[in-house]
């Protein structure tokens, strides 16, 4: 009898720590630290090249052969961006463009998310001239340069939320030169939340 009731209790105890250690994970797993990275990517100058695709999830680019894939979260080329959704791609990234203070944004909103719905109808206005987009264009120098205060809040092909800042954008030869540039890279700064919250 005394055999039976030390069974038992090794076997109460068991299940006890099995579910203590579960629930253990499972609260670590909801509160994983946000991850900061300051990264840069090099794009084709020009409309006619492939974009270049990148994932928040891996913090690398992707292969232009997986564009048809949920594998990527957004893609530069030249100074569109596109975000896989609707049009540009078979995911569901939304994203907002945000005027503020990159460092003191804390959390992102649940809704408002913009999608690529056409090709002509970016979430992330590029246009020329446009005062709306997200750069601006100096036509003495050529130069383009991110909108002080701009930055982008995204909503991933995994449902996580990423706020990102374009720091620079540079040319792989300057425009006066007899050559024009074919590469342009971008310079941007991202916070990744992974475990699913909107708080950065």
């Amino acid at each position: 009898m005394k055999m039976k009731t030390i069974k038992l209790s090794v076997l109460a105890c068991a299940a006890l720590m099995t579910g203590f250690i579960s629930c253990r994970d499972d609260n670590n797993s909801n509160n994983l630290p946000p991850v900061s990275k300051t990264d840069s990517i090099a794009a084709a100058f020009s409309f006619r090249q492939p974009f270049t695709y990148f994932s928040f999830k891996t913090g690398t680019t992707v292969s232009a052969t997986d564009s048809a894939t949920t594998k990527w979260d957004f893609a530069f080329r030249f100074v569109n961006i596109i975000v896989n959704s609707h049009a540009s791609g078979p995911g569901n990234v939304g994203v907002i463009t945000q005027n503020g203070i990159y460092e003191n944004y804390m959390q992102a909103p649940e809704s408002g998310y913009a999608y690529d719905t056409t090709t002509t109808k970016l979430a992330i206005n590029a246009k020329d001239r446009d005062p709306n987009a997200w750069y601006l264009y100096d036509p003495t120098v050529h130069a383009l340069t991110p909108k002080a205060g701009t930055f982008f809040v995204f909503r991933t092909t995994d449902n996580k939320y990423v706020k990102m800042e374009i720091l620079s954008v540079t040319t792989d030869v300057p425009f006066t030169n007899p050559i024009p540039p074919t590469t342009i890279w971008y310079k941007f700064r991202y916070t990744y939340q992974p475990d699913g919250s909107r708080n950065f």
